[in-house]
């Protein structure tokens, strides 16, 4: 008892010394940490708790099977996107035995119930954990972590089914559809995307997918649309057909968020890759049917401290335009693979040390640098990829998330290429052109202040003047619900804020606005109006040049829009 009283009074006077302002003027109900952050961190992983083996540990304090069920639930749901499914930290800190056991159940039950300062939730404080949640929690964590299955070629290869074979499907394109023109848009929460036709603004199919669809990913050809949910199914899509249909699909893992295919010349449509959370590796597959070839293991030495990660998770794929490779972002080691799949027996990779925490990307505007985001590290990485190495690591704002970036030419200092944050209100405007402006190039030749943090994603486009920056995850309901805008040419005047979410006219519900994304032409930004399953949402379409409301897409099947993907900017990479 006396050693129970010890670790209580011992967690308690830790908190108690915290600055008084980190508990009273925190607006999140994650103390210390900004709401947008922890909404960006939190969210759950789609692994299922029975998945995953438990381990009982004889050290540790014992747990019933439902006390261990339960508990597996809460961790998969609300703990591994920041502290890894193996408990070995990622955002968040390492919760592995050796750490926990030592602590204790009533240390640990203090943190669990008031949080910290340095981002962990105060699940009991703020009503979300129950004390007996609480109290199963701190005993679960001293025992070895359950671990998920692996999954290799043999589960890969009983989900894959290909629903038309190649030769049976068109050899030409049977629709009137406008390919180029046409939008591929994540409805999150049904599993389920909608095509919709970038003129009439009309859905011409609503297919069904995985669950939560993170990105669509056009062939080379525009031919094939593929679309990877977080559950790690993958879906190709024919777009020739008189309908576009789903015409082959394959689970990958059991989390996932990147798909991508071979863009380099002779190699178009011939494979396609993803990369996944768990297990955390990536496949290379045929890029016409999606039968997996080669996997790739990413489990490896961290670039800084250089131990050993067993979770180290595939985010951002972009195709190489210069030579047969994969840009492979790989997050926990902070390592970008160059993966030639110019010869598969004989797979080369090489391995690229940048910063860890990668995550999203994107080319500048010759197609030669990716722009690779190390968010937890507040760095861009530039990856070479005709030399095959870093050109350099920037020092950039809190968090970058730039989807895959916005490049425009600066009046002052050439072309550069933006980010925007999760972490701060800045977007970092970096320069791109080491031929021209070399004393600028990989430097932040500008910042900007938008409206704040929370920031997914920044658009613009070869023929527009406008820079367009959402902060979808800002606890601000009038920040979340608007769109910051400023003018390219006179970027010192600062932004305009439009308010989307009144333009599109919804009743109840969150409104946030998310993903800028423009039309073929560059004429038209097109947002997602994002509430909730059982709340109506919709997508706005402004007018570029007079940013005035051009049209409003609402319809009972737009359920959860959130990211949309020109079929023409995606293939061509232009953003």
């Amino acid at each position: 008892m006396q050693s129970r009283k010890l670790a209580l009074a011992a967690g308690l006077s830790l908190l108690a010394a915290l600055p008084a302002f980190t508990w009273a003027q925190s607006k999140s109900a994650h103390p210390g940490t900004p709401e947008e952050e922890m909404r960006y961190k939190g969210a759950p992983v789609p692994i299922k708790p029975e998945e995953a083996k438990e381990t009982l540990s004889p050290k540790a304090p014992p747990l019933s099977a439902d006390e261990f069920a339960r508990a597996k639930q809460i961790y998969f749901e609300r703990c591994a996107g920041c502290h890894g499914v193996l408990r070995k930290g990622a955002t968040g800190k390492p919760l592995t035995t050796d750490i926990t056991l030592k602590a204790g159940t009533e240390y640990l039950k203090v943190f669990i119930n008031y949080g910290t300062p340095g981002g962990m939730p105060n699940w009991g404080t703020s009503g979300e954990l129950t004390e007996k949640d609480i109290d199963i929690m701190a005993r679960f964590l001293q025992h070895e972590p359950p671990t998920p299955p692996e999954y290799g070629l043999k589960e890969m290869k009983a989900s894959w089914k290909v629903n038309v074979a190649p030769e049976k499907r068109p050899t030409k394109k049977m629709n009137k559809l406008d390919l180029e023109n046409l939008f591929s848009v994540t409805l999150r929460d049904a599993g389920e995307i909608a095509l919709i036709d970038g003129a009439s603004k009309k859905i011409v199919a609503i297919i069904k997918t995985g669950y939560a669809v993170h990105i669509s990913r056009i062939s080379a050809s525009g031919r094939y649309l593929f679309v990877i949910g977080r559950d790690a199914k993958i879906d190709m899509i024919d777009l020739w057909m008189e309908t576009p249909a789903v015409v082959a699909e394959i689970k990958v893992g059991l989390e996932a968020r990147s798909v991508e295919t071979s863009k380099y010349k002779g190699y178009e449509d011939k494979y396609a890759v993803a990369g996944t959370y768990w297990p955390p590796q990536f496949v290379i597959m045929k890029g016409d049917t999606l039968e997996p070839v080669k996997i790739v293991s990413t489990r490896g030495m961290t670039v800084d401290t250089q131990e050993y990660h067993p979770e180290p998770r595939v985010a951002a794929i972009v195709a190489n335009h210069h030579k047969p490779e994969f840009v492979v972002n790989v997050k926990e080691t902070g390592k970008v693979m160059l993966a030639n799949y110019a010869d598969l027996n004989n797979l080369k990779i090489t391995e690229i040390a940048t910063a860890r925490f990668l995550h999203d990307g994107g080319w500048e505007s010759t197609q030669r640098y990716v722009m690779m985001a190390a968010n937890q590290s507040n760095k861009i990485s530039v990856i070479d990829t005709v030399e095959g190495k870093q050109a350099a690591l920037v020092e950039v704002g809190k968090i970058p998330h730039p989807g895959r970036g916005a490049n425009f030419v600066h009046p002052k200092f050439g072309p550069v290429w933006a980010t925007s944050h999760l972490g701060d209100e800045t977007v970092s405007l970096i320069g791109t052109d080491p031929k021209k402006h070399p004393k600028q190039a990989w430097k932040v030749v500008q910042t900007l202040k938008a409206q704040g943090g929370g920031s997914l994603f920044i658009k613009t486009h070869p023929k527009s003047k406008n820079l367009w920056v959402d902060t979808t995850l800002n606890p601000e309901t009038a920040v979340s619900q608007s769109i910051a805008v400023f003018d390219i040419n006179s970027l010192d005047k600062g932004f305009k804020v439009l308010p989307i979410a009144e333009w599109s006219g919804l009743g109840e519900g969150a409104k946030r606005v998310v993903q800028p994304e423009y039309n073929k032409a560059g004429d038209e930004v097109w947002f997602s109006v994002w509430s909730a399953k059982n709340q109506q949402s919709a997508i706005v379409v402004v007018d570029d040049k007079t940013r005035k409301l051009k049209a409003v897409i609402k319809d009972p099947k737009l359920i959860t829009p959130t990211g949309k993907f020109n079929v023409y900017n995606t293939q061509k990479d232009v953003y």
